[in-house]
């Protein structure tokens, strides 16, 4: 028999008592919720290659988080700029893409149609391209296909 816990919600967002380092640079967080990200993933995964790759190259070099800290910043930076430039290049796109993503519980296939207008957008005005990993080689991409068939769990 399952036991129902209270769920317990905070009233304040929380936060980290201990003090950055204060010979550190601050950087801004990123300020956006998963969906949003997630609608740009592969081409933040493009714009942002080499600083991510910098950054996971030096994780591996020492898991002490401080020793990547320049690296995490970068990494950060990188991903604030990818969100400025698609703001204002493919906002009104980008909107409707991530919103879809959040009404229908982050599942990429049902976004399938305001997908293909973010992509046109980011391909054409910044230059972007989309390549999944793990696609087939020689075929299309998912999200180049005109009428793709899915299978019996993704109707």
């Amino acid at each position: 028999m399952a036991t129902h816990r209270e769920a317990i919600f905070l009233s304040t967002p929380y936060r980290e008592p201990a003090p950055a380092p204060s010979s550190e640079p601050k950087v801004e967080e990123v300020g956006t919720t998963s969906a949003p990200l997630k609608s740009i993933a592969f081409f933040l995964g493009q714009h942002c290659k080499n600083v991510n790759e910098d950054f996971i190259l030096c994780k591996n070099e020492d898991r002490d988080p401080k020793h990547c800290l320049k690296e995490g910043r970068r990494v950060t930076r990188c991903t604030q700029d990818l969100l400025a430039k698609m703001g204002q290049a493919c906002g009104k796109e980008w909107d409707a893409h991530w919103q879809c993503l959040e009404n229908e519980n982050h599942e990429l296939y049902r976004c399938r149609k305001a997908e293909r207008p973010l992509n046109k957008c980011a391909f054409d005005k910044l230059k972007l391209s989309k390549n999944i990993p793990g696609s087939p080689e020689g075929q299309p991409q998912i999200h180049e296909k005109t009428n793709p068939i899915l299978t019996g769990s993704q109707r």
